[in-house]
């Protein structure tokens, strides 16, 4: 058994934590900015100190131990106390500092997002922005996200979630195709067309609508048309550069259509019936709750509503 004093494992003890949300060696060094060796020789000197075994290696995984899991449990409060603390100290600062760790979905990432963040860096020298873009809904906690942007009709009750900008669905093909293949005029014309769609759980794909608002309200029933077509992708972007290679209609968020319309690559279709269901009205950021919010992600946060507050409509 090591001599080591407690206090001397402090490093030793954080380490273990992020092992034990990372659930790998490798994941956890690329966290903490260390080497996967340097990772393992801490973990080793702390089983050493500990006496028992912390953590159990295979090939393919790790797995903390009972005494692992144990310990990590008693951690887990004083740690994010330690870190809240120091954060609120940061705070004292003039202006917003630190890093920023965000994750976001790919296509509103690429079009809105990273377009914009000279202008936030610009504003706020002292933050760093960490992004990551993937269609995943990542665990912010487990992961170790601040905050995520997330398309969602319904953010999660354990997270605070703050509202960035409506979102609609859009139908949008090229003048090529329409030339083709014709324009629709209603929902059910989409039956007779290449329909390019967001892959889902149902045998028979199908997009559903609403009327046009002028109408009766007995009149405005929803409307559900199977489609099918030759292409179908779970990205937004793959979905709207089919379209402008003219391979069909396509249902995409406006925001990942927005430049395409601007520049008249593609038109809309059917522009007075409303698309529901498909994609969530709503852009959110969300984050943990937590007693504290640090002002680098306060900053982040104000900006963005404001960046995004005008939504993503294509002005004449």
């Amino acid at each position: 058994m090591s001599d080591k004093k407690v206090e001397d494992l402090w490093a030793h003890l954080h380490w273990l934590t992020v092992l034990a949300q990372q659930g790998s060696y490798t994941a956890s060094a690329q966290r903490l900015g260390v080497s996967k060796a340097a990772m393992s020789q801490r973990i080793s000197e702390l089983e050493r100190a500990a006496g028992v075994p912390l953590v159990q290696r295979t090939t393919r995984s790790v797995r903390l131990t009972e005494a692992g899991q144990q310990l990590v449990a008693g951690m887990r409060d004083p740690f994010e106390r330690i870190a809240q603390s120091f954060s609120s100290v940061r705070d004292l600062a003039d202006e917003p500092a630190g890093l920023v760790r965000l994750t976001a979905p790919v296509a509103f990432a690429r079009q809105q997002l990273v377009p914009r963040i000279a202008e936030f860096a610009r504003a706020h020298p002292k933050v760093r922005l960490e992004l990551h873009m993937s269609d995943h809904l990542s665990s912010l906690a487990t992961e170790g996200f601040d905050l995520a942007i997330r398309h969602t009709a319904s953010p999660p009750d354990t997270h605070v979630a703050w509202p960035l900008c409506a979102t609609r669905s859009l139908l949008v093909a090229s003048r090529d195709y329409l030339r083709r293949r014709g324009t629709p005029t209603s929902p059910q014309d989409l039956a007779t067309h290449d329909c390019l769609h967001y892959p889902r759980a149902q045998d028979t794909p199908a997009w559903h609508f609403m009327p046009p608002e002028g109408r009766r309200k007995a009149a405005r029933q929803r409307v559900t048309v199977p489609v099918s077509g030759p292409f179908c992708a779970n990205n937004s972007e793959a979905l709207r550069d089919a379209a402008i290679a003219g391979l069909g209609i396509a249902l995409v968020p406006d925001f990942s259509a927005q430049a395409a319309l601007k520049s008249r690559q593609l038109v809309e279709v059917l522009p007075d019936w409303a698309s529901v269901g498909t994609f969530s009205p709503q852009i959110y950021a969300i984050r943990p709750y937590a007693s504290h919010v640090p002002r680098a992600v306060s900053a982040f946060v104000a900006w963005l509503r404001v960046a995004l507050a005008d939504g993503f409509a294509v002005h004449p």
